[in-house]
C-alpha cells in the first residue's frame, strides 16, 4: 500500500516585544497564513527570547496574548498551523544546553547581529543571553525537525549557524537532526522604518510615527503615512537613491498584488499626494478584518488563551519524543535510555 510523502515541516517564532506592524505582517505573518495549508506548520511566540528586553512580567504577558490574538486574527488557523509560547514547551532550553556543546564560542562572537546590537555598549550592558541567542534559535528550529524556517534576511546567517550545528551533532552522534533551509521571500523581507527608511521596521522603535501596527485604525494609518518621509523630488518611482518612496511603493504593491514596475506605471504623473492616499485606502480596507477579528478576540480572550494552549500540547508531543531520542544517544539522563 502506497503512502503520500510527508509535507515539510515548517516552524517560525516571533518576539512578543510589543504591537505588531505592518512589516511583520507582510515580512512574515501574512505568509504564514498564505501557506499554512501547504505545510506541516509550528509557529512559536519566542518569548523565552524576549528576556533580554523584556523585564515586567505583566508587560510579558500582554504581549504573548496581543501577538497571538494578532496571529490568529490575520488568518493564521491553530488546526493546521499551531501556535505556542516557548517557555510553554521546556525541551527549548533544555536543547539548547546540549547543543551548545556542538556551537563554537567563535561561531557565535561573529554572528552580525549581535555585533550590530551591542556596538558602542559597556561589557554591563550587554547580556549573555544576547550572545547566546543563536544556540536557543538553533533549538527552537530542531527540535521539530524543521525542513523550512520561514525568516526576513537579517535572520539568514542564523540559520546558517543552525545548519552548521545540526550537521556537527550528526557527525558526532549519529542522524539525529534535520538540516533545515531558510525560507526568504524576495518581497517583503525588509519594510523599513517610515522615518527612517535606512533602518528596518520595528515594533519596538520609540518614534511611534516610524511603524504601522496591526492594531492602528483608519485615522492613525492616514497620520502616519501621510507623516512618512519621501524624497527630494516628487516622482513615484523606485531606486536604490529612492528609499523612503521605494518602501512605500513596497507596501503598495505587496497589498496589491502589483510588482514596482507596475505600481511606479500607476502612479506616473501622480506625485506623492495621490500616492499617499491610495496607499492609506488600501492598508486600511486590506487591515479591516483584521481589525474585526481583534475585536472578537478582544471581547472572547480566553479563546486565545484555549488556542495557545491546544498549540502548546500539540508541540510538547514532538519535542518530548526529539529530546529523549538526543538523550538517549548523547547518553544523559537518569533512564539511561538504553
Amino acid at each position: 500500500m502506497s503512502t503520500s510523502p510527508r509535507k515539510p515541516r515548517v516552524f517560525s517564532g516571533m518576539r512578543p516585544s510589543g504591537t505588531a506592524t505592518i512589516g511583520n505582517y507582510l515580512g512574515a505573518i501574512r505568509n504564514w497564513v498564505a501557506q499554512q495549508a501547504e505545510y506541516d506548520n509550528l509557529f512559536c511566540i519566542v518569548d523565552l527570547h524576549a528576556l533580554d528586553t523584556l523585564t515586567d512580567p505583566n508587560e510579558m504577558r500582554d504581549n504573548i496574548h496581543g501577538l497571538a490574538a494578532t496571529m490568529f486574527a490575520a488568518g493564521l488557523d491553530p488546526e493546521i498551523a499551531p501556535l505556542f509560547a516557548q517557555s510553554d514547551v521546556p525541551q527549548h532550553a533544555e536543547l539548547t544546553w546540549t547543543l551548545s556543546a556542538v556551537t563554537q564560542f567563535g561561531e557565535l562572537s561573529r554572528m552580525t547581529q549581535f555585533k550590530d546590537k551591542t556596538a558602542g555598549k559597556s561589557d554591563a550592558a550587554i547580556n549573555s543571553s544576547m550572545f547566546f541567542y543563536p544556540v536557543l534559535m538553533a533549538s527552537d528550529i530542531l527540535l521539530y525537525d524543521s525542513d523550512l524556517v520561514p525568516v526576513g534576511d537579517d535572520q539568514r546567517q542564523h540559520v546558517e549557524l543552525t545548519r552548521d550545528i545540526a550537521n556537527r551533532f550528526n557527525a558526532r552522534y549519529g542522524e539525529t537532526f534535520v538540516v533545515p533551509k531558510a525560507d526568504i521571500k524576495e518581497v517583503g523581507a525588509r519594510i523599513m522604518s517610515l522615518q527612517e527608511p535606512t533602518k528596518k521596521m520595528s515594533k519596538t522603535d520609540p518614534n511611534v510615527n516610524s511603524f504601522i501596527a496591526l492594531s492602528d485604525e483608519s485615522d492613525v494609518i492616514k497620520r502616519k503615512i501621510k507623516r512618512a518621509v519621501t524624497d527630494s523630488d516628487a516622482r513615484v518611482a523606485a531606486s536604490p537613491d529612492k528609499p523612503a518612496v521605494s518602501n512605500l511603493m513596497q507596501i503598495y504593491g505587496i497589498l496589491a498584488d502589483m510588482s514596482l514596475s507596475e505600481v511606479e506605471d500607476h502612479f506616473a504623473g501622480k506625485g506623492y499626494g495621490p500616492f499617499k492616499a491610495e496607499l492609506t485606502d488600501l492598508l486600511v480596507e486590506s487591515l479591516a478584518p483584521i481589525h474585526e477579528n481583534l475585536r472578537m478576540f478582544a471581547a472572547n480572550p480566553d479563546e486565545v488563551t484555549r488556542r495557545l494552549e491546544d498549540g502548546a500540547a500539540k508541540a510538547r508531543v514532538l519535542a518530548e519524543a526529539k529530546m529523549s531520542d538526543v538523550n538517549r544517544k548523547t547518553g544523559v539522563g537518569g533512564k539511561l535510555h538504553r
